[in-house]
């Protein structure tokens, strides 16, 4: 089973299609607080909660109750800023795979947000997994 870490997420269709995600293959949902919606949000039923029965889902109150609850399992930072693609790593049953957020929508949260992101990627730096952007193609 694998493990997914959405840290601090801000959408709520996008948690929701992640909680039907986690549903249908079985993996582990974790939620770093603080979440940028309730968990009763209706975008977020609308999205996925209707599977939340179905999802085994853990809410943490911060990035390091998080990686205290994921001790001894691989922890990876999921972004299109790294330098190893996913294809070039053998992954293992137990790891983690870690997301940020989506978006900020405020400068002094965008600071202070980033700076987290930077101490948080520190402890992560030897998995940062480079992920190619996908572009819509126009149709012809």
């Amino acid at each position: 089973m694998f493990h997914i870490v959405l840290f601090e997420p801000e959408i709520p269709p996008n948690t929701g299609n992640i909680i039907r995600l986690c549903a249908n293959t079985g993996a582990q949902l974790h939620l770093v607080k603080p979440l940028g919606f309730s968990l009763e949000d209706k975008q977020l039923k609308r999205a996925g909660l209707d599977y939340h029965e179905y999802a085994n889902l853990m809410v943490h109150e911060n990035w390091e109750a998080c990686k205290a609850a994921l001790a001894g399992h691989r922890l990876f930072a999921i972004t299109t800023k790294g330098s190893t693609t996913h294809s070039h790593i053998q992954f293992k049953a137990g790891d983690a795979f870690v997301f940020g957020p989506e978006k900020v929508t405020h400068l002094y949260l965008a600071r202070k947000r980033a700076a987290y992101q930077r101490k948080c990627a520190m402890n992560l730096l030897q998995n940062i997994v480079y992920v190619y952007r996908c572009y819509p193609i126009a149709a012809a």
